[in-house]
């Protein structure tokens, strides 16, 4: 074996092995934070961690009691990989598409205030479907934390405003799990 194949092959092994370590510490760190309300099931592992930048959106509307109050419509967000490259887009449903086409549509099934009052809920979602082989084609389970912003504002919906939209950002980490393999 020649000097370059050898110093070539250690580096490859290397490279290999941080890439794992970093890898294990980035899936095992966050689970520590979570709350027990949105601990994915046991036997799903965190496949992939996304950062969504982008907006709620609210829009008013006269509830039952002919009062009028902001009501969710749904989410606009790009989702970032860890290196900050868009890989994705968050939207209605709610539903999660990623650039290699695949998606999941998701729908509520645990959620916590989060450490943050003035931020929206920390949430466990499980998959109600998915599409595509990609990264979210196998997802089972997502969770939505470390969430700032996105709070239907306290005021300013009224009969005048009745049917207008407002747009509020927020940012939020996703974690998406797969079953173990």
């Amino acid at each position: 074996m020649n000097k370059s194949f050898a110093v070539a092959n250690i580096a490859k092994r290397s490279g290999l092995l941080v890439a794992l370590l970093i890898s294990f510490s980035a899936q095992a760190a966050p689970a520590a934070a979570i709350p027990e309300a949105i601990k994915a099931p046991a036997g799903q592992a965190m496949s992939l961690e996304v950062q969504a930048t982008g907006v709620q959106i609210y829009e008013c509307k006269a509830n039952d009691a002919a009062k009028f109050e902001w009501v969710f419509k749904g989410p606009e967000a790009e989702l970032f990989d860890g290196a900050g490259i868009s890989i994705g887009k968050h939207y209605g449903g709610p539903s999660w598409e990623s650039a290699d086409g695949s998606k999941v549509v998701g729908e509520v099934k645990a959620r916590d205030n989060g450490p943050d009052a003035n931020a929206i809920p920390w949430l466990l979602l499980s998959a109600k479907s998915n599409s595509g082989a990609g990264v979210f084609g196998a997802v089972q389970s997502i969770q939505r934390v470390s969430t700032s912003g996105g709070k239907a504002p306290a005021d300013g919906c009224n009969a005048a405003a009745a049917g207008k939209g407002v747009r509020v950002a927020y940012k939020a980490a996703y974690y998406f799990y797969t079953a173990k393999p």
